[in-house]
Parts: structure tokens; sequence; C-alpha cells
């Protein structure tokens, strides 16, 4: 479990490679002593690194690379390569001025996963806003920030759903609450504004909705909005992201996510199917 504010925020990639040193310090048989050794820096440092909480630097894996006996001039340079690409920031990092620090892990994280569930109780998945209401979201939580961190904020939320346009978008899946599409945010306009963004979502091969009615009664997820993340890197095992009012906690235990997905298939069981989706969303349109 890690609490992302308690430290700066790893990309996906310096996660991968951190793995990857710990695998080839343990091929070698080296304990974390003498691992550090090799660099003069104390056994914590190498834990560090390959926790991904500092940064790598180049030399230092240069030197651990030669102690584990890494010697193939093209593997060391593609390691190498990869550790420089793991050091630069994120696209988001232009938004470091109002990112809170434990939603740049989540933002890194986003735009790796092969697959996205979560479940929403309170609002329409960040990805699946619209400008408008996205706006209003802002505003309502933060009522006395300025005009221009709302905007600031509002442009890394629309950035963001660029993940869903690539090539190879992630598979986005996500149970609503039915409270979601009933709460009024931003006035009538607003809301049948980001019901029809959902409805058009429904039609897209990279996004499946469902929507936990009220008649479904109470269910296992009911604690508070959760993401899962699945990656198609084989040292990546799935993250989980579950928030709160000042932050966010994460968990890649397995039997914490496996807490986390279980729930999660229970409630999409008794959730609608993602078929009456589409029918769902628009009865409450014409509601508003």
């Amino acid at each position: 479990m890690t609490d992302a504010r308690a430290s700066g925020a790893p990309t996906v990639l310096r996660v991968v490679l951190g793995k990857r040193l710990a695998d080839l310090r343990e091929k070698a048989a080296l304990s974390y002593e003498q691992a550090a050794a090799a660099l003069d820096v104390t056994h914590a440092t190498v834990r560090r690194m390959e926790k991904a909480e500092v940064g790598l630097k180049i030399p230092y894996v240069e030197k651990l690379l030669r102690t584990y006996g890494v010697t193939d001039p093209v593997e060391v340079e593609g390691f190498l390569a990869l550790a420089r690409e793991a050091n630069r920031p994120g696209w988001w990092h232009r938004y470091r001025d109002v990112l809170p620090e434990w939603f740049s892990a989540f933002v890194s994280l986003e735009g790796e996963a092969g697959l996205i569930r979560a479940y929403e109780p309170h609002y329409a998945p960040g990805l699946l806003q619209t400008e408008q209401y996205a706006h209003a979201v802002f505003r309502s939580g933060m009522p006395q920030a300025a005009t221009e961190e709302i905007d600031r904020l509002l442009a890394l939320r629309l950035e963001r759903q660029a993940v869903l346009d690539r090539d190879d978008p992630p598979l986005l899946w996500v149970v609503l609450d039915e409270t979601v599409l009933r709460r009024p945010i931003g006035g009538r306009s607003v809301m049948r504004g980001q019901l029809d963004r959902l409805i058009e979502a429904c039609a897209l091969p990279q996004v499946r909705l469902q929507v936990i009615p009220f008649a479904a009664g109470p269910h296992p997820a009911m604690y508070g909005p959760f993401h899962i993340f699945r990656f198609q890197v084989a040292e990546l095992p799935d993250i989980v992201c579950a928030e709160s009012l000042i932050g966010a906690v994460y968990f890649d235990q397995r039997d914490d996510v496996s807490g986390f997905q279980e729930a999660l298939d229970r409630l999409c069981a008794q959730a609608a199917p993602a078929q009456r989706t589409e029918a769902f969303l628009d009865a409450i349109r014409k509601e508003i």
C-alpha cells in the first residue's frame, strides 16, 4: 500500500525499470548491501531505486548493470535508453502548478494501462466528462479557487481524455451509481449535455458503461470511488487507486487488489447489463 502524498509520483516506466533492476540483483544473488557497496551508497538507496521512489541516475544504473553481470552493449544501451526516458517528466508535468502529487501517479497509470475498471458513485468518469460538466465539478469542489486555477485543472482533464482517442486506447469499464445521473450538476443544460456524452460513449468499442440502479440495493463497493489499472507489461501488477477527500491510496499487493476486484465483479453482476445502459441514460435524460 502506498500513500502517494508521501513522495514524488513515479512514472510507470520507472516502476518497470525498478522491478527489472530488482530481478537482475536477485539473479546475481546479491543483497541490497552488496549492490549498495558497488555504488558507495546506503542499502536504502538501492531499495528506493527498485521501488521507483527516486529517479534512476544513469551512472548508478550503469554501475549496477556491470555489478549484476549485464555486459552485452546492446542490452546495456537499451536499458539506459529506457532509464533516460523514465526520468523525463510526463506531459502532465506542465500542470504541476495545480496538479496534486497523488494525482500525478494516477495520470501516469491511466496513460499506460490497457484496462481501466472503476466504480463512480458521485460523478461522471473524468475521461468522459464534458467541458461544462467538469467546470461545474471543479467549481463546486473548490469554491475559493481562482479562475486561473480552475481553467488549468479543466485543461488537464480535457487533455487526459485524449487517451481514449489513441490508436491503442485502454478499455474503460465503469460502473456508475444511479446517483451520478440524477444529481444536478451545473444545471439542466449541463446535465443533458453530460448524459448525451455518456450515451455517445456507449457506442465506443473502448468504453463499457454499466449503471447500478437504486433498486439494486446495497452493494460491496459503497465505501467510495476507486479505479483498478491493469497493464500489458509483465512486471506490473494490477494497481488500485482509492480516492478520499484529501488524496488517494494506491494498492498493489495481491490480497488488497483482489478485495477490490471481487467487490467490483459483484457490483457488475448487480448492475444493469451494459447493453441496457444507453436506454437507461436516455430515459433519465428525458426526465430532465
